[in-house]
């Protein structure tokens, strides 16, 4: 296939070769479609990435199952509220079963956004696009262009963020848009079980966080992962934390998602029927770190397609509402470790710095002199070009 070098280091040409897959407009899925049998370049990850994984074990560790099955009887309630507490302190994740999305509609989304990116290339192509301003856009790689190697998979994003929520159902595609609103509509119902759950662990109020608008914008990354040739040189998502508060993920039967735990790497093994919760950034930092925002993976596999479709809740990107960690779980043994922002300002900061190294320093207070000495500024348009990164 013209300009690719089929896995050699010789005379290679990122920018080149990026451009070349890009212009396809078909991702990830195209390069199986046309036989390729062995990595392009900028699927390949750095030597030095590679031996580090070696040196990073993964264990066989069982990432904690919460049944919300009785949510409505009391004692069984707070015991629901402990078991998520202890998931959020120690762990970042958690699985739910029992919680109320029929196992049916689970599997028809995952059919649904499989025929999605299953469809003739030609239709897909007409809504290929890297403009981060349309709410629905298919695309491979958000950050294509900066990072410094490509991941194995394609998304349909659906991005309401910048309009609080709100979508236009003539803009999904017609193969699976019913669907897609009928699961989205569920998931948003279980943000507000798990949302006042959360609040409740963290001795607030039930409707805490929902006052906070923790729900009111979101984003849904509906992901392809096809069969890779060469698994072991790549990855289908690089290490990262999430943006949002919340992120709601559905998984198909393959795996290949695995978590950070005590510089361990888990395997978060799929379970029919259950979702995938995880705390976001945004969540660890209002909590004043009480809950964790852990690093997580997704490893490409021989086996595929893998499908997989990730709900973040990050409030309206858009507010001037200062967010900052939450006066009631302060005292004068736990202090502030945040200084307040608006979500603007965190998105933009998340996405100008590469994806697997921490973000939140920048906002903790004893930089924030720091800071402002240096008069850092990272311009509205930022925002707009990068935010709406892919998992």
């Amino acid at each position: 296939m013209d300009g690719y070098t089929n896995g050699s280091q010789f005379d290679y040409d990122r920018a080149r070769e990026v451009k070349a897959f890009d212009d396809t407009k078909t991702g990830v899925k195209g390069l199986v479609d046309s036989g390729l049998k062995t990595l392009p370049n900028i699927f390949i990850r750095p030597t030095h990435e590679l031996l580090e994984d070696l040196k990073t074990p993964c264990v066989k560790l069982q990432v904690p199952v919460i049944n919300l099955e009785e949510i409505h009887n009391k004692d069984r309630y707070a015991e629901i509220v402990k078991e998520v507490l202890n998931a959020s302190e120690n762990w970042g994740f958690f699985q739910v079963i029992n919680h109320g999305i029929p196992s049916e509609l689970l599997y028809k989304m995952v059919q649904g956004v499989r025929m999605f990116h299953e469809q003739d290339a030609e239709v897909k192509k007409k809504m290929y696009t890297r403009d981060r301003t349309k709410q629905v856009l298919y695309q491979s790689n958000f950050d294509l262009y900066t990072s410094k190697t490509a991941n194995w998979r394609d998304t349909l994003t659906v991005d309401t963020s910048k309009s609080s929520g709100h979508l236009d159902p003539k803009e999904l595609p017609e193969i699976c848009r019913d669907v897609l609103l009928e699961y989205y509509n569920q998931v948003l119902k279980l943000s507000d079980i798990l949302l006042e759950l959360l609040s409740m662990s963290l001795g607030l109020e039930p409707n805490h966080l929902k006052k906070m608008e923790c729900n009111k914008g979101w984003t849904a990354v509906n992901l392809y992962y096809p069969a890779c040739p060469a698994p072991e040189l790549t990855q289908g998502i690089s290490k990262h934390s999430d943006s949002s508060f919340l992120t709601i993920l559905l998984q198909d039967q393959i795996g290949g998602l695995q978590i950070l735990h005590n510089n361990q790497w888990v395997d978060v093994q799929p379970i029919p029927g259950a979702l995938v919760v995880n705390i976001g950034d945004l969540l660890q930092m209002i909590s004043n770190d009480k809950f964790k925002s852990v690093y997580h993976r997704v490893s490409a596999n021989h086996i595929g397609p893998r499908i997989s479709v990730a709900f973040f809740l990050h409030g309206p990107r858009s507010s001037p509402k200062l967010y900052g960690p939450i006066q009631e779980l302060l005292s004068d043994e736990n202090s502030a470790v945040y200084r307040q922002f608006t979500l603007s300002e965190f998105l933009i900061y998340f996405f100008s710095r590469p994806l697997d190294e921490p973000g939140l320093e920048y906002f903790k207070l004893h930089n924030h002199k720091l800071e402002s000495s240096n008069n850092t500024t990272i311009s509205s348009t930022s925002l707009t070009k990068s935010c709406s990164f892919s998992f």
